[in-house]
């Protein structure tokens, strides 16, 4: 363990999904605590660098890799003296970095948050727990409500990872969000690997709708988002707080991973096409406009290109608000792993741009649809001559995004605004603020 310097710089770096983002919000509140100066995924000189890895799917490991060694390299220059590596890659493949990259100072999973901190010549403070140092703008926050999961979807390697679903009791979760809600948060946006499981470890049934209409009652909070809900087994009474609570935005994120029966039976979803089309109609049905989005996976092992048209078909059909394609990534200790993944990968390509080209058109039919009507929108930031904000429709980074010209307006960000749709683009609509 490292004697603390209470001016050192610590720069933590990010990579991966949302879930990976709160884990490094909760270590640099602890960093911070212990009187560390730390940074957010900057290109300014530090000390030291903690690197929290994603192991999730082939990219997302190569950027985790090629990260590591371009600091690997700055340590090499004398740019920074200490290299820590923590999170999802680490846990999968700790003992493979340590031999192949071995500049890294130390290798930790993705449950060493006191070990890395002590290693750095901190103490991991108890009476912190729920508090974290936002990355995100100071208005919205991602809050985790559970860690790992108990599907058994045969592509995901997130319980090799994560392990087995463990939810956050609800007043953990009401704590955090009220810590949140202090700092000035309006958008909580729920994430989980399950949120549809959510509770049932705990209480024996599923606990979303409860939470989501107490998070409702904090002072502050604006807008509660929700994201990763897995078809099999939604809790249908979400929609019933959906419509009666308007703090809960009409949007819904739930991945549904293909569309085909026999590739759905494959990767083990626990839901057919019958289900899924079921489901989703009911969404729309009990929650008119309702903003759905999903998640699809293109090529996986023995996808036929009848069973891929049948998903192009689906998706021309059903027209989802927002949607996001992953080529198919065979991916180690999972039982698909164990499938030839005999999809060429110039194939995977051309399929997922074939879908994204489709839903391309699809979003800018729905955008146009949009213009003349007014909407409540909540300013990001300000980029050159816009300001970028977002509908209740959208999630940050992910999804559309509304620009509104500074020239006409004098918008604070953070702040809710109602826009009047002026111009349509595929993935932004143009507005301006009216009274």
């Amino acid at each position: 363990m490292k004697t603390k310097e209470k001016t050192r710089k610590i720069n933590v770096v990010s990579l991966g999904c949302s879930k990976n983002l709160v884990d490094s919000e909760t270590l640099m509140a602890q960093l911070e605590a212990n009187d560390f100066q730390v940074v957010h995924d900057s290109i300014a000189l530090s000390d030291i660098v903690i690197i929290n890895t994603c192991g999730f799917i082939t990219d997302a490991k190569q950027e985790s890799v090629d990260t590591i060694l371009e600091y690997v390299h700055a340590k090499e220059k004398g740019l920074i003296q200490e290299l820590y590596v923590m999170g999802c890659l680490t846990q999968r493949y700790k003992e493979d970095l340590k031999e192949l990259i071995p500049g890294v100072d130390r290798y930790f999973g993705v449950d060493n948050l006191q070990a890395v901190i002590r290693e750095i010549g901190g103490k991991y403070r108890t009476e912190l727990i729920g508090e974290r140092s936002l990355a995100t703008p100071n208005h919205y926050a991602y809050l985790k409500i559970s860690e790992g999961c108990d599907r058994k979807c045969t592509f995901c390697a997130i319980p090799l990872i994560r392990g087995r679903h463990k939810s956050k009791t609800i007043s953990e979760v009401l704590k955090e969000a009220g810590y949140l809600a202090e700092k000035g948060v309006k958008e909580i946006i729920l994430i989980a690997q399950d949120l549809s499981y959510y509770g049932y470890d705990i209480y024996r049934k599923q606990q979303l709708p409860l939470l989501i209409d107490e998070l409702s009652k904090i002072r502050g909070i604006e807008w509660i988002r929700l994201h990763y809900a897995y078809p099999a087994g939604f809790p249908g009474s979400v929609l019933n707080v959906m419509m009666e609570n308007s703090k809960i935005c009409k949007y819904l994120d739930i991945p549904i991973q293909h569309i085909n029966n026999r590739i759905l039976s494959l990767m083990q979803r626990g839901h057919s096409k019958e289900e899924t089309i079921r489901l989703l109609n009911k969404i729309r049905n009990e929650v008119p406009g309702i903003a759905l989005r999903t998640t699809l996976i293109v090529g996986f092992p023995g996808e036929t290109r009848e069973e891929f048209n049948e998903l192009v078909d689906f998706v021309k059909k059903f027209r989802f608000d927002r949607l996001g394609i992953f080529p198919y990534s065979a991916e180690e200790g999972t039982k698909a792993f164990k499938l030839p993944d005999n999809i060429p990968a110039n194939v995977k390509t051309d399929r997922m741009e074939k879908l994204m080209c489709l839903q391309k058109d699809i979003s800018l039919e729905l955008n146009t649809a949009k213009i003349g009507k007014v909407f409540p929108a909540i300013i990001d930031r300000e980029e050159s001559e816009f300001y970028i904000g977002r509908t209740e429709s959208d999630s940050p980074e992910v999804d559309n995004e509304v620009l509104i010209r500074k020239q006409n307006h004098n918008l604070l960000s953070g702040e809710f605004y109602p826009v009047m749709v002026t111009k349509a683009d595929y993935y932004d609509i143009f507005g301006e603020v009216v009274v």
